[in-house]
């Protein structure tokens, strides 16, 4: 939290360019910010969960990526917050754009003509990204260029959901938006008025660890509504079916054969 910077943990002094309205080591002094870290788990297990589902039906490796950079997100994330060094910070915000850019490949890529040049461009990007990223400490800077990267996703996601006719899948799409929505706002919340937070409210609730949360949900929501319509445009009639009431998409079609070419 900024304005706890004297107090010492087992991490030693801040190095982060930002905080969020958590008391630093309030918990214990091995943790900086125990429930923003905490949080992260939601991102992890989901991603796993994902992840898991994804290779078993045959899913392309651009989901099994997606999956992986949820999971790092998360993992990244929670060494962020725990931490509040800057070398963990870029573990936490790096992920984040790498998976936005996965999430373009993804919603973009069925269209694109030239298949080898969107990938080389962003992987090229991702890694500019990254070095720039971690000698630049720019904080706003960052997180314009993260909700850039997010309303270009939006409209192709739109899209995605006015060509899917089955309720489920729009339901999930539904879920999606809107753990978009609240976390958006929970981390305003929490960025915008914590002072207001620590002198008026008889307790802290935590936005930026519900932000966490929240868009651990969204990130798996968006991933299995992206699967679905990717099983759609691959013919495999892909099926919304449930896990301890979360979604999974299962292909009920198998891979078609590329039939061999006759000898002329």
């Amino acid at each position: 939290m900024v304005g706890s910077e004297d107090v010492n943990g087992y991490w030693g002094p801040i190095t982060a360019s930002t905080e969020w309205c958590e008391t630093n080591y309030a918990v214990t002094e091995y943790v900086a910010e125990f429930y923003n870290t905490i949080s992260n788990l939601v991102s992890v297990l989901l991603g796993l969960l994902g992840l898991v589902s994804c290779i078993r039906q045959g899913f392309e490796r651009r989901f099994i990526c997606l999956y992986l950079s949820v999971i790092a997100g998360g993992i990244g994330s929670a060494l962020f917050h725990s931490t509040l060094r800057n070398v963990q910070q870029q573990s936490d915000e790096t992920p984040m754009v790498w998976n936005a850019l996965i999430y373009l490949y993804v919603l973009y890529s069925p269209d694109w003509h030239y298949r080898k040049a969107m990938p080389t461009f962003l992987f090229f990007y991702a890694t500019i990204f990254a070095v720039i990223h971690n000698s630049a400490r720019f904080v706003l800077g960052f997180q314009l260029h993260y909700i850039f990267l997010v309303m270009l996703c939006m409209p192709r996601m739109y899209k995605y959901y006015l060509s899917c006719s089955n309720p489920e899948a729009r339901k999930v799409a539904h879920i999606y938006l809107h753990t978009l929505i609240l976390g958006s706002i929970c981390w305003l919340i929490d960025r915008t008025f914590c002072t207001w937070i620590e002198r008026v409210m008889p307790f802290n609730f935590q936005g930026h660890a519900w932000w966490h949360v929240l868009m651990g949900v969204n990130s798996y929501y968006g991933c299995t509504f992206l699967q679905y319509c990717r099983g759609g445009q691959l013919d495999r009639d892909p099926k919304i079916t449930f896990f301890l009431g979360l979604p999974l998409v299962k292909l009920t079609k198998p891979v078609r054969l590329k039939e061999p070419e006759k000898e002329s």
